[in-house]
């Protein structure tokens, strides 16, 4: 057995293939990205990106029905568009394990909400499995597929950003499980069908739902006496036996708890659904104070109160919002602060985040910020044209909402007799996820809008993976591509290209557009400067020339530097940064932008 570092998400995928896993599906999504990822490199694994997180969990179920080990791992915002077919597996159950990996992202360092993934394996009624490091994304991975099987249903392995993104020695077997397929189901050469079990007619799903029930009951058992589950008591030689501490934690709070009271009892809960009710009560009877450490809701808590069990410290003193630290922990609880708090050095200046130089993106912006009109933006990376120096996005919810909204806003706005178009800006990947049926949606009801499709060829904002419109498959090899223009064309609209590098031409376009009556679709197929680079030369300034006006600076790029020369502020250009994109040359009244000569 070889050790080696790895990464939460990293550890989950070495599970997988450990656990004889073969399928797996995914939508890249900040903290899960790296699951799939790390798959693609493993070798007797089909590893796919999905066109969203629905389709792969769908394709997943389809795996497990076919015999195969099979998970779709996603964020947490995925599981809500995946949540149709989970609510329904959990009545069909599964042929061979099927798993869906989750990763919550409390503190949202990548997320437009914070939300719990927990609650939907209470609403499934299916298990939910929370590691608390890499050993155990790891070891949980495994189980989760033993559990599945076990009791025929989708487990739900949830993880936080934390988990998913730190590193900590994990154990490997290095060896793959060889699973059997089930010969009730799978025969050789064809599949034998199971009507009453998989077809979800009324009929058949009022007797799957008591299965249901059965199912939790002997999954209410088996909590009760697993290992995962399990009381750690105090590391400290000494304990105060009269102020004894007793901690309810799962997942990275654990590790929180752990740190921060090394005195206390802990029941370290490695499932949090089903709850052992009677290993907490055992547990909570043997202590004299009880806390519930855990990040964002009372999920735990609440549960643990409804068993009749006394909480002393819970939600009443630690924050439903972000993450917790081991000082957040011990300060809520005890008063105590740490020793030596860690506080960031004065005088460090904040970095905002910013669109990468060169970016495509940058251009259509600018032209925003200049345009009277209400602009729905989507989830990528032009979410950035809402800062500072655009403020050209006002809306930002789903994934595919810009299009939607777009048209209940163009819709409203006839109403009212007021003429005036919104624009709707959406990614490549983000319109092939959810964006194609608002599209149809506006067509079909007569909206009036302007949707720009920003098709850089790649899943930017998670690191530059591929979709269905880059012609590449998840392992970068090549695939069938869709035509994004000619599927606008398909769904009935008007479709035009633009150039988003052209400030004065693609300008121009939106106000001959904002006048013209019924809805278009403009398309930008300019790839992704931080992937592909741009063939073009960096720019330096014309020290005489520069007036020092910085309306340069409206191009929000951090290649652009102001300092003072001869006592008059002038801007520079860094020229290891710069990409030569030109934006903010064309908005330099001066002329005072060149082209670094060889």
């Amino acid at each position: 057995m070889k050790k080696e570092i790895l990464s939460g998400n990293e550890a989950i995928a070495r599970g997988f293939a450990e656990a004889g896993g073969r399928f797996a599906a995914s939508y890249p999504g900040t903290p899960a990205t790296e699951v799939l990822e790390e798959l693609c490199r493993l070798p007797g694994i089909h590893a796919e990106w999905s066109i969203n997180e629905k389709a792969a969990l769908e394709a997943a179920i389809g795996g497990s029905l076919s015999g195969l080990r099979s998970m779709a791992s996603m964020k947490h915002v995925g599981v809500n568009v995946a949540a149709d077919p989970l609510m329904t597996a959990s009545y069909t159950g599964v042929n061979a394990g099927l798993v869906l990996m989750a990763a919550d992202d409390p503190g949202m360092f990548s997320s437009q909400n914070e939300q719990d993934t927990r609650h939907f394996a209470r609403m499934a009624k299916i298990p939910c499995l929370e590691p608390s490091d890499s050993q155990e994304a790891m070891d949980f991975t495994r189980l989760a597929f033993e559990l599945s099987e076990e009791f025929d249903t989708p487990v739900i392995l949830r993880t936080t950003t934390r988990i998913a993104h730190s590193r900590s020695v994990t154990f490997l077997s290095g060896e793959r499980k060889v699973t059997k397929r089930k010969p009730d189901l799978i025969e050789p050469g064809h599949l034998q069908v199971n009507i009453p079990k998989y077809v979800m007619l009324p009929a058949y799903a009022r007797e799957r739902h008591e299965v249901i029930e059965k199912r939790m009951a002997k999954l209410q058992e088996w909590v009760e006496s697993t290992g995962i589950n399990k009381i750690i008591e105090s590391e400290s030689p000494k304990p105060v036996h009269w102020r004894r501490l007793g901690i309810i934690a799962s997942g990275v709070s654990f590790q929180y708890a752990r740190e921060a009271f090394p005195e206390a009892s802990i029941l370290k809960l490695g499932m949090t659904w089903p709850l052992p009710e009677r290993l907490i009560r055992e547990f909570a009877g043997g202590v004299k104070r009880l806390a519930v450490v855990e990040e964002l809701g009372p999920f735990i808590e609440d549960a643990v109160r409804a068993m009749g069990v006394r909480v002393d410290y819970g939600k009443n003193v630690l924050p439903q919002t972000g993450e917790l630290t081991v000082g957040m922990v011990l300060e809520a609880i005890s008063g105590r602060r740490e020793s030596s708090p860690k506080t960031p050095a004065a005088g460090i200046p904040e970095r905002p985040p910013n669109l990468c130089p060169g970016c495509s993106h940058r251009g259509l912006f600018v032209v925003l910020s200049k345009l009277k009109t209400f602009v729905s933006g989507d989830i990528g990376c032009y979410t950035l044209g809402a800062l500072e120096p655009f403020s050209a996005v006002h809306s930002v919810l789903c994934m595919g909402a810009s299009v939607t909204i777009a048209h209940g806003i163009s819709t409203g706005l006839k109403l009212r007799g007021i003429k005036r178009k919104p624009v709707a800006v959406i990614g490549d990947s983000t319109f092939l996820h959810s964006g194609i049926t608002g599209l149809i949606n506006l067509a079909y009801n007569g909206g009036d809008a302007i949707v720009v499709i920003m098709n850089n060829d790649t899943t930017g904002m998670t690191g530059g993976q591929e979709h269905p419109g880059t012609g590449r498959n998840a392992r970068r090899e090549k695939a069938p591509g869709v035509d994004i223009m000619g599927l606008c064309r398909a769904c009935g609209l008007r479709v035009r290209e633009i150039d988003t590098f052209d400030i004065k031409g693609l300008e121009a376009l939106f106000r001959e557009e904002m006048a013209a009556r019924g809805p278009v679709v403009l398309v930008s197929n300019q790839p992704c400067a931080l992937r592909y680079g741009l063939a073009r030369m960096p720019l330096e300034i014309d020290a005489e020339k520069c007036t020092g006006c910085l309306k340069c600076l409206k191009a929000g790029c951090i290649g652009l530097k102001v300092a003072p020369v001869d006592g008059r502020r002038r801007v520079s250009v860094d020229g290891l940064v710069c990409a030569g994109c030109g934006i903010c040359a064309q908005l330099c009244k001066a002329g005072a932008f060149r082209e670094i000569l060889a």
